[in-house]
């Protein structure tokens, strides 16, 4: 932290080890006198803290933390002060020093105490019995103790282990009380009129809009009772002047700090009450924000309109000599790396210091062929941001922002000041901002009457304009430098989110989750199949859900735009002007004005509104170009008459590249996965043959995602004159090499078996078949047999086991045995030596064959083997084959919670006997 001298101190007195040193000292000039300890005595009524961390950020935050404490108490005569100095010890802490800054606010009847403590209490003040030259205050550091000596009443510093505290002190002016503004006496005759008794309506709307508090006073105004009204929108009864371009939307009113102006209520009888209203915005103890309004009939306006202000004096120089100008105190105060502040700032100083009644500030873009609109005061801001016009816009000096110009009235010289179309204001005085010459911006003030300013006005805003030029330039850039770190640091995000799936839909998703809100209000996905398809809308997203459907239907209304492959964004207006259509012809059906039967109309109109002002804005489409080829369009749109700043414009470019790439892997991903399981499944039997007098069931699992077949096979088929095929096998391996022997297996046993050939030799030839894939053959454990039912209700069964686990038996008496006996498996060797071995299932018995994914099946060390598997049969007996070969499956997954690793397939077949009549 950077130490101050404090000239005239007096040295402590000395203190034992241990003990909490503590440093106050007066400011310069009262160095006679002790600094007191902090008073404890007077009444602490309101606190407020903040901690910041040790990073340049933190000093705006911190200015902004006092800023509005101290407005929200009605402080705003010393609100200067106080964030020069606490912008000046929190930059020593958390820039110079390097440690988080602590930031205490404490309100009493004497004034107002801010304290900044840091952690690096080592850096002490050293202290001096003679004055000091504290150095200049136009240096880069060593400033804040000096600024707290000359501007604040009381200071001091105090000393902890872990902490150091610098404080300061701030008396309110003497003034008398109550006292804001005041006006001559008037004769009687003179004085507003107001009825016998004046009522001022109190309403308190909450953050939603909603009344929440109706006083007596509005219940007689309006004929309403509390009750009645209380919990439904203001909206509901405020009859609010739209005239477009003039006025702001009372959604945004109540959300303003302050605003004072006329409307209407409408009364319970149905007529409406001009009234003239004060509005304020606060907030309770638990953070909950409101609006108090303060209504009274628009003829007693006096009550509560703000005096208007003076006329504009000349700069006059202090007791001093000093410049007292209000742009002279203002220039220092802003933080250097606040630009909206700033920029406001300024506007509001500018209108101030030329009594207008609105201004506004543009900046250039980085071609200064337009500027854009970044700060307002007087005019529908909200509308109007990030709006551009042309640094020409005519010839003559008084179509150029590059030279000061006086319009002394716009209606002479329609489109002058684009800016200021259909705002009421008349005449205004605009002057640049150069910074070595180069335009940078263009700062303006204007008011509604005509002839208000002149050359002399222009100097003196011209002159203020080249003061802060330089400061506006610097956090312009460090805002610039700030955003393309912040859109490296979303870029970086969005790709790692969209390389994190291959599903289309959820790609989709995400790339409309990523631009609302942060680079748009509301956002729509055209997709294109291929290149002879017509753009497809496939997904809308509004940063309010219960507006999606109202655009996605207006969407579907209009033409897809051309899915034209130039990089960047271009203006799509089609939305904007079919919302525009929709809205007037909703207005027109609810007025009775469209010549349709009154039937006819569609009962209420907010929903076609809300539409088609979530699209007025402007709306831009970025094509979605992969491999070449404009796969999608993505739309992007703001609000009624608000518009895209060029660096999310470019930001929102960059995203579509990445997402144009992610959708088409996901595109190619999804088509190779649908070939694949179409593939797949052509491998496995269509269906299971009805074979009179046997049950079959069949369970199989594949391993891996996306796998309907895998290196396990199963089949069960007819042969000839009431023979039935039946095969189980495993091919060595998973996945698609597993599954081409699958498919050659599986077909060849067919061909082979339905040729009349015996067990031992159909497996024989399989071999050799397997054998000539040469590298692409793999081993083969396979089951094969024969099965006729018999007439007595039985089976016969001839069975070949070719390396495959061996199948098991189940009689009706709850004993299993194996039924085969092992022999070679498939694919090693050319030469086999195959047997079939004659089984008969008696009524009752079941057949079970599975494959090693499920004899294996392991949970750590513990293996499931044969002999788990013939304790799990045992308890099947007189179950159906289906209910024995899930109780199988059932107890295969339980027996490890990770899911199998291996291709699964259990063949159950049960001889259930003959009926009886």
């Amino acid at each position: 932290m950077t130490t101050g001298l404090i000239p005239g101190g007096q040295p402590p007195d000395p203190r034992p080890t241990g003990a909490l040193p503590q440093q106050r000292r007066e400011p310069a000039g009262h160095a006679a006198q002790h600094v007191e300890n902090r008073s404890r005595s007077s009444v602490i009524t309101a606190r407020a803290a903040a901690s910041f961390e040790p990073v340049g950020r933190s000093v705006a935050s911190a200015r902004s933390f006092v800023r509005d404490t101290l407005q929200g108490w009605g402080f705003a005569d010393i609100v200067d002060d106080a964030v020069v100095l606490t912008s000046e010890l929190v930059t020593n802490a958390v820039v110079h020093a390097g440690t988080s800054a602590d930031v205490l606010c404490l309100r009493s009847d004497e004034g107002v105490r801010i304290e900044v403590a840091d952690r690096y209490p080592e850096r002490e003040i050293p202290l001096q019995a003679t004055a000091v030259n504290m150095g200049s205050p136009d240096r880069e550091g060593g400033r804040g103790l000096q600024l707290c000596a000359a501007l604040a009443g009381r200071w001091g510093v105090e000393y902890i282990p872990t902490h150091k505290t610098v404080w300061f002190q701030l008396d309110l002016p003497a003034r008398a009380v109550g006292t804001r503004a005041a006006g001559p006496a008037l004769p009687s005759e003179l004085l507003p009129l107001a009825d016998s008794r004046v009522r001022v309506a109190v309403i308190q709307v909450d953050r939603t809009g909603h009344i929440a508090a109706w006083n007596e006073d509005a219940e007689e105004l309006f004929g309403y009772p509390a009750e009645q009204v209380t919990g439904k929108p203001l909206t509901d009864l405020a009859a609010w002047p739209h005239t477009p371009g003039t006025s702001t939307g009372i959604a945004e009113a109540l959300r303003l700090s302050r605003w004072e102006g006329s409307y209407g209520i409408r009364a319970s009888t149905g007529r409406v009450t001009p009234v003239y209203a004060s509005h304020l915005r606060v907030r309770d103890t638990h953070g909950e924000p409101s609006t108090v309004c303060l209504l009274v009939r628009d003829h007693e306006r006096a009550v509560l309109q703000t005096p208007l202000r003076g006329p504009a004096s000349d700069t006059s120089t202090g007791s001093e000599g000093q410049n007292t100008d209000p742009f002279e105190v203002f220039i220092g105060s802003p933080a250097p790396d606040d630009l909206d502040g700033l920029l406001q700032r300024t506007v509001e100083r500018a209108r101030d210091m030329l009594d207008g009644d609105s201004a506004f500030l543009l900046l250039a873009t980085d071609d200064e062929t337009e500027l854009e609109v970044r700060a307002s005061t007087g005019l529908p801001s909200a509308r109007q941001r990030f709006a551009r016009v042309p640094v020409e816009a005519g010839p003559g000096r008084y179509g150029s922002a590059r030279m000061p110009a006086v319009h002394e009235d716009l209606t002479a010289v329609p489109g002058a000041v684009p800016l200021l179309n259909g705002t009421g204001m008349r005449s205004v005085v605009t002057v640049p901002l150069k910074v070595e010459g180069r335009l940078t911006g263009s700062l303006g003030v204007a008011a509604e009457a005509p002839a208000r300013y002149s050359n002399e006005e222009a100097l003196r805003l011209q002159f203020a304009a080249d003061r802060i030029a330089l400061a506006v330039e610097s956090a312009r850039l460090g805002e610039l430098e700030r955003l393309r770190r912040g859109s490296l640091s979303f870029l970086v995000e969005a790709s790692d989110l969209l390389a994190g799936t291959l599903d289309r839909d959820q790609t989709l998703a995400l790339m409309a989750q990523m631009t609302v809100p942060t680079l748009a209000t509301w956002c729509a996905v055209y997709t294109i199949a291929d290149q002879a398809s017509e753009p497809y809308l496939s997904y809308v997203l509004h940063e309010d859900e219960e507006l999606i459907d109202g655009i996605k239907s207006l969407l579907s209304k209009v033409p897809a735009p051309d899915p034209v492959p130039t990089p960047g964004a271009r203006v799509w207006t089609a939305p904007g002007e079919v919302a525009h259509q929709a809205a007037l012809r909703s207005s027109m059906r609810s007025l009775g004005l469209s010549g349709s039967p009154t039937r006819q109309v569609t009962p209420g109109i907010g929903p076609t509104l809300a539409t088609a002002s979530a699209v007025g804005g402007e709306t831009v489409v970025l094509p979605l170009v992969a491999r070449n080829r404009v796969i999608g369009m993505l739309t992007l749109g703001k609000p009624t008459d608000e518009h895209f700043r060029q660096e999310i414009l470019e930001l929102a470019e960059d995203l579509s590249r990445r997402a144009a790439l992610a959708l088409d892997n996901a595109r190619l991903y999804s088509e190779r996965t649908a070939i694949s399981q179409s593939l797949q499944r052509s491998l496995l039997p269509p269906e299971l043959p009805e074979i009179d007098g046997v049950e079959v069931e069949v369970i199989y699992r594949a391993a891996g995602e996306g796998n309907e077949v895998g290196g396990d096979f199963y089949d069960v088929f007819p042969i000839r004159d009431g023979a039935y095929g039946f095969a189980i096998g495993d091919v060595c391996g998973t996945g698609p090499n597993a599954a081409a022997v699958t498919g050659l297996a599986r077909h060849a046993l067919r061909l082979l078996a339905r040729e009349g050939l015996t067990g031992p030799t159909v497996l024989e030839r399989l071999n050799s078949a397997i054998l000539d894939e040469g590298a692409r053959s793999r081993f083969l454990t396979l089951l094969y047999g024969e099965m006729r039912p018999q007439e007595d209700g039985s089976a016969e069964l001839k069975v070949v086991c070719a390396g495959h686990p061996l199948p098991l038996r189940l009689r009706q008496d709850g004993t299993v045995e194996p039924a085969a006996e092992p022999q070679p498996l498939l694919g090693v060797i050319e030469d086999l030596e195959l047997y079939e071995q004659t089984v008969t299932l008696d009524p009752g018995d079941v057949l079970l064959c599975v494959t090693d994914g499920v004899t294996e099946r392991r949970e750590g060390a513990r293996m499931l083997g044969d002999d788990g598997l013939a304790d799990v049969l045992t308890t099947c007996t007189g179950l159906t084959a289906g209910a024995v070969a899930a109780r199988i499956m059932r107890a295969v997954e339980r027996f490890a919670s990770d899911a199998p690793s291996d291709d699964m397939a259990i063949l159950a077949m049960r001889v259930p006997g003959l009926q009886k009549d």
